[in-house]
């Protein structure tokens, strides 16, 4: 074959590429349609996945995946140990990110091709208990192939991982940010809220380009951050697409005559768009180069109700900044929760003294190993035979600003490597002390012969990042979990576990987030308070929904600090399809880009300590087991329930079947009742089922000033 036969061949196969995706496209919209025609049949009462299967050109096994209340008996009864529900760690689908940008648990779905540009972090998942509805369902787990968890090399190649990365550290900054001029636009209405001025806009066809003319022709000086509050303009075009990313991807790479795609200035590195389903980022700059600007969703930050105008968002961020500056001098709001938690943060860092020198971040095999073995929330579906198919009532029960209450321990100093020989040769005063302290360990549980409550320990099952809790009796599995798991599993009110230490990473205990979580707990009790005693209702929404946002600075900051490995999205012209990178995987294109990715590792990112994170996560989780509340004397936790009492964990909230007397004081850790359905009641087998339970109860209970809300 000579060169230009060479070219030839390479042009045909570039065609066959093309017509494969083409195809890809057309096979994703048609398994759509098949799987939600499965649905609708599986919601007959006498449906049978037999005879769906050979209809749909599916296996059993597949319709059942599809389906899970197809199942027969014999396949929905308990295993050792037995299939738990698992949700993913957060509750967005999976997004095209980039160098920055915290990646998202995955949800199968085709690929599109995301916008220009390289974004530069991603907007904070709505919080849980604000999943919208089109959120995935929790995955019924099978124990056919269990996910294995990685391990520390024996000997000198894993005592290599005990240590910090080179000339890397968290440092106290010496600049000030600057603000933004920021707007709020509500895109049904066309009202638009800039200070104390309102306009209403022609938004032409609610496209990018429309709203940028729009919102510049009213205001010659222009903004900086255009909040949508109302809605959902990347939406318009979604009955033409089959996932919302697609939706989103369409109305970010439409043509923005004017205007290009933001490359990032100064000291910010946030450029190019960002393609998410519900809370996406667009970032433009003007061709003569004159304006800067990015266009983001509320949503972010709290959820607004239909009857929330856009001057009730800006009263919102205005006293949202007036408690944040009575604690730090220099405060600003910045685009998102995650980024202003972070730089909030880094302004605690002493100046002088212990830790003024900064926080060292942990070596790179460090970070990925806690990445892959330190889950997020607990999520958790408990379907009949484990609970009775009828429940008399269902109660919710939500922690009160939940991961605000552990704080105040986190890890410093060195990692140290205690392995399973020098653990056992402990004394036991020895061994609890290290529990108790700031530790993530490699461990071999068992459940007792005679445990009859919810498991107490994350295991890994199938799939990226899935975790579920083995109940059965005598089951033994090996898996990771931070100190305040294994120290409730070894001292739990009922029975205790048998925990065998194969390894395990141990640090001093230290304060690195007290200061900043007191002064965010401090502006979230003024703004609760507030919210309960304005008398102004529109300022007490807004002070309420400033306290939310006081939360998600907290909750996403704390995210932010588990660093995850990049994944960077990039676009390349097809006149210059030579120049992707060899080890990037084509994503999408179109006439006139190729999208690609590939993934690089950890990034440099001074910030990073997922050291803190998993510590706060294990903290929350096992709380929602026992939690001892010294003041009134008691415990709450769902071990303080009656076995078979407890329906679902879902992040910070129990539900149960069962009211419980657990004192409530507005505190940070404390349980909210949140909901009350009275039966009899058909037990939730999906989590959609669980949510619109959820929300019925929360309606049928009597109102009650709950202000301070989780």
């Amino acid at each position: 074959m000579d060169a230009q036969s060479y070219n030839a061949a390479l042009a045909d196969l570039r065609t066959v590429r093309d017509d494969i995706k083409k195809t890809q496209t057309a096979l994703a919209k048609l398994e759509a349609a098949r799987d939600k025609q499965i649905a609708r049949l599986a919601a007959y009462d006498k449906a049978k996945a037999e005879r769906i299967a050979p209809a749909a050109g599916l296996s059993l096994a597949e319709v059942v995946d599809r389906a899970p209340e197809l199942a027969p008996q014999a396949l929905s009864a308990p295993a050792a140990p037995a299939p738990e529900p698992a949700a993913p760690a957060d509750p967005e689908p999976e997004v095209a990110r980039a160098p920055d940008a915290a990646p998202q648990p995955h949800v199968p779905q085709p690929a599109a091709p995301p916008a220009a540009g390289s974004p530069a972090e991603a907007p904070e998942p709505a919080a849980p208990e604000a999943a919208a509805p089109n959120t995935p369902e929790v995955a019924v787990v099978r124990e056919d192939e269990p996910r294995t968890l990685p391990s520390i090399p024996d000997g000198e190649a894993g005592d290599a991982w005990y240590s910090h990365t080179k000339n890397l550290a968290s440092t106290r900054p010496n600049f000030t940010q600057q603000a933004r001029s920021t707007v709020f636009l509500d895109t049904d209405t066309g009202i638009l809220v800039h200070r104390n001025e309102t306009h209403r806009l022609d938004l032409g066809t609610r496209s990018a380009a429309d709203l940028l003319n729009a919102v510049f022709a009213v205001l010659p000086e222009g903004a900086e951050r255009i909040y949508i509050t109302a809605g959902a303009p990347w939406h318009r075009d979604a009955e033409r697409h089959p996932y919302l990313r697609d939706a989103v991807a369409a109305w970010l790479n439409a043509p923005t005559p004017g205007w290009r795609t933001d490359t990032g200035r100064g000291r910010d590195r946030m450029a190019g768009h960002f393609v998410h389903a519900r809370h996406p980022v667009a970032r433009y700059l003007r061709d003569d180069e004159t304006a800067h600007v990015e266009i983001r969703s509320m949503g972010e930050w709290f959820d607004l109700e239909a009857d929330d105008d856009p001057a009730t968002a800006r009263d919102a961020f205005v006293l949202l900044w007036q408690a944040l500056r009575r604690h730090w001098d220099d405060a600003v709001v910045m685009g998102s929760p995650s980024q202003t938690g972070r730089d909030l943060w880094t302004r605690t860092i002493p100046a002088r003294g212990q830790h003024s020198e900064g926080y060292p971040v942990l070596s790179e095999e460090l970070r990925g190993l806690l990445h892959a073995t330190a889950g997020q929330g607990r999520n958790e579906l408990l379907a009949p035979p484990r609970v009775p198919e009828t429940l008399p009532q269902l109660v919710e029960y939500d922690r009160t600003f939940a991961y605000a209450k552990h704080t105040w321990k986190s890890p410093v100093g060195p990692p140290r490597r205690i392995t399973g020989a020098q653990f056992a040769a402990w004394s036991d005063k020895e061994q609890a002390r290290a529990l108790y302290g700031c530790g993530h360990w490699h461990i071999r549980a068992t459940v007792p012969d005679t445990w009859d409550h919810v498991g107490l320990l994350p295991a890994p099952a199938p799939g990226d990042r899935a975790w579920h809790y083995p109940a059965t009796p005598g089951t033994t599995f090996t898996t990771w979990a931070g100190g305040p798991e294994v120290h409730t599993a070894l001292t739990n009110p009922l029975t205790p576990w048998k925990i065998e230490v194969l390894d395990g990473i141990l640090w001093d205990d230290g304060k690195p987030l007290d200061d900043w979580a007191k002064k965010l707990k401090e502006a979230w009790s003024n703004l609760t308070a507030q919210a309960h005693f304005q008398q102004d209702p529109q300022q007490a929404r807004a002070a309420h929904l400033a306290s939310r946002a006081i939360r998600a600075i907290l909750l996403y900051g704390i995210g932010s600090f588990a660093q995850r490995p990049r994944m960077v999205t990039g676009t390349t012209p097809r006149t210059q399809e030579r120049d992707v990178p060899p080890d990037a995987e084509i994503i999408g294109f179109d006439d006139d880009l190729i999208t690609w990715q590939k993934p690089t590792g950890f990034s440099r990112d001074p910030n990073a300590h997922p050291e803190w994170a998993a510590a706060i996560w294990s903290g929350a989780r096992a709380a929602l087991l026992t939690q001892r509340h010294r003041a009134d004397d008691t415990y709450a936790g769902a071990l303080h329930a009656a076995p078979g009492t407890v329906i679902a964990f879902r992040t910070d909230a129990l539900y149960l079947t069962q009211p419980q007397a657990w004192p409530y004081h507005q505190q940070p850790g404390d349980y909210l009742k949140k909901g009350h359905l009275t039966g009899p009641l058909a037990a939730p087998t999906s989590e959609e089922e669980l949510l619109t339970l959820r929300d019925t109860g929360r309606a049928a209970l009597t109102p009650a000033p709950t202000t301070a809300g989780a």
